[in-house]
């Protein structure tokens, strides 16, 4: 690992931590839970008035929808893929493999920190709750929504794009992260910061060790040498 690499990794440490501790240091999280608060009204009065948001925000936190999430990373992964030859195929596949490890571990270390957070719709009183007011299976609150999975997952799934794909991919991989997590913020199952600050300070944190240093690609090296021989390319 070179002096910048490792340079860009201890900038991006202080970056994770720093944000981190701006929303957990102070009294109820300071001026992130006022940007918190107002977005989420911001939404929440206009369900009762406006029938488009209302149902959109109803089908798009349908777990159903969720599929359409992994359809579209798996679309921009298969495009790539099927424009690789036998060996980039092999080791997209492989990255296919060592991305959702990552995200799994990544994912349980997140909720190893020493917050409980329920989401606005059971924080607040006197709200609009779209299960109500539609009479639809949506997932419109949380009793636990910290860390938010789904922007831990998309951002994760952003990181490793931009670290093996080109930057356009990446750029779509951005607008993936916006339009699936988006719905949860909008319906009052997470908090803005939830989603957005607190998944975005891990990701910083331990995702640059793993993806700037050798780290991820020496797992994917691990694999492809873990391969029968008639199967390497």
């Amino acid at each position: 690992m070179s002096q910048c690499q490792f340079f860009a990794i201890l900038l991006l440490n202080a970056a994770g931590v720093a944000l981190f501790f701006s929303w957990y240091l102070p009294v109820n999280h300071g001026f992130w839970f006022t940007l918190d608060s107002a977005i989420f009204f911001y939404f929440n009065q206009n369900l009762a008035t406006s029938p488009l948001l209302l149902y959109t925000v109803a089908i798009t936190n349908n777990r159903a929808f969720d599929a359409c999430a992994l359809l579209a990373m798996v679309s921009l992964y298969f495009y790539h893929y099927q424009r690789g030859d036998s060996t980039e195929r092999q080791r997209l596949l492989i990255i296919g493999v060592v991305m959702p490890i990552t995200a799994v571990v990544l994912n349980q270390l997140g909720h190893l920190l020493p917050v409980q957070y329920a989401s606005p719709t059971y924080y607040f009183s006197d709200i609009n709750r779209v299960g109500e007011l539609t009479g639809w299976p949506t997932k419109d609150a949380s009793r636990d929504s910290f860390p938010g999975d789904h922007g831990m997952i998309l951002m994760i799934y952003s990181a490793f794009i931009l670290r093996y794909f080109p930057r356009r991919s990446f750029l779509i991989s951005l607008v993936i992260v916006v339009v699936f997590t988006a719905p949860r913020v909008m319906i009052g199952a997470h908090w803005f910061t939830n989603i957005a600050v607190v998944p975005l300070s891990v990701v910083l944190v331990a995702l640059s060790w793993w993806l700037i240093s050798p780290a991820s690609d020496e797992m994917i090296n691990f694999f492809h040498r873990s391969l029968p021989a008639r199967y390497r390319r």
